[in-house]
C-alpha cells in the first residue's frame, strides 16, 4: 500500500461520517471535502490527531466555480491551421454540468512530524459565500482568509479583521471572480489642474482574449504524435 493510499484510509477512518468525499488524484494529492459546518471540528482532529498531526495551514485560497466545465474553445486536438485569439462570448450557448456552490475554499495543509500533506476543500454556501475561519486553529490562516476575501468576497465567520489585503482603499467587486471584467471598472491618473490623482470609468472597449490551449496529457499523447 502507498504512502498516500495509507493517508487516506486513516482520514477516512479518524474523520467518519463527517467525511463527504476523499480522493487521490493522479500526481498523488489527497483531497477530502467537508461540510462548512464540519470544517472546524474536522481541522482540530486533523491538527491534533497523533497519527495525523497536521500543525500548519500552508494556505487557503477561494475557487470560483462559475462556468465550470464551459469551454470558450471545443477541441481536443491541434490543427495547422491557426486560430484566433479573440472569443466572441454573447454567440457561445454555455452549458455547465456544475451543480455543487459556486464558491469553495482550499485549505492546503502539511504535517511537519509525519511529512505528508493533505487538500480540504469545502463549499461556501449563501450570499455572500460564507465559511468558518480557521484562524484559531492555525494563525497563519489570517492573511489568507482576508486575501480570499478581498480577491472573491467569500466571507470568513469569526475573522477578528476581516478586511480587504491587496486591493486598493474604496475597490469595488472581487478581482479573482469569473465575472468581474478583465480591464477592470476605473481606471487612475494624474490630473494636472487637480494636482491628484483622479479615479475615473474605465475607457478601454472591453474584448476577451482566450488562448486556445492544448494541454499536454495523455488525451492527446498520440494525436500529437502525429501532427508533429
Amino acid at each position: 500500500m502507498s504512502t498516500f493510499q495509507a493517508l487516506a484510509d486513516r482520514v477516512k477512518q479518524v474523520l467518519g461520517n463527517k467525511l463527504s468525499s476523499i480522493t487521490i488524484s493522479h500526481n498523488n494529492e489527497v483531497t477530502i471535502e467537508l461540510s462548512a459546518k464540519d470544517l472546524q471540528t474536522c481541522c482540530l482532529i486533523l491538527r491534533d490527531h497523533s497519527d495525523l498531526k497536521f500543525e500548519e495551514v500552508m494556505d487557503v485560497c477561494g475557487v470560483d466555480y462559475s462556468d465550470y466545465g464551459v469551454s470558450q474553445w471545443q477541441t481536443d486536438t491541434t490543427t495547422r491551421t491557426g486560430f484566433e485569439r479573440g472569443v466572441d462570448l454573447s454567440r457561445q450557448n454555455k452549458i455547465s454540468t456544475w451543480e455543487k456552490p459556486r464558491f469553495a475554499v482550499a485549505y492546503h495543509l502539511l504535517s511537519i512530524t509525519h511529512n505528508h500533506r493533505l487538500r480540504i476543500r469545502t463549499f461556501a454556501e449563501g450570499e455572500p459565500p460564507l465559511v468558518p475561519s480557521v484562524i484559531n486553529i492555525w494563525a497563519s490562516a489570517n492573511w489568507c482568509e482576508r486575501e480570499a476575501f478581498d480577491l472573491f468576497g467569500i466571507i470568513f465567520e469569526g475573522h477578528p479583521d476581516l478586511r480587504r489585503i491587496l486591493t486598493d482603499y474604496g475597490f469595488t467587486g472581487h478581482p479573482f471572480r469569473k465575472d468581474f471584467p478583465l480591464i477592470g471598472t476605473v481606471e487612475m491618473r494624474y490630473d494636472a489642474a487637480q494636482k491628484r490623482i483622479v479615479y475615473e470609468p474605465v475607457s478601454i472597449p472591453p474584448r476577451t482574449l482566450v488562448p486556445k490551449v492544448i494541454r499536454e496529457d495523455s488525451r492527446y499523447i498520440e494525436i500529437n504524435k502525429e501532427n508533429s
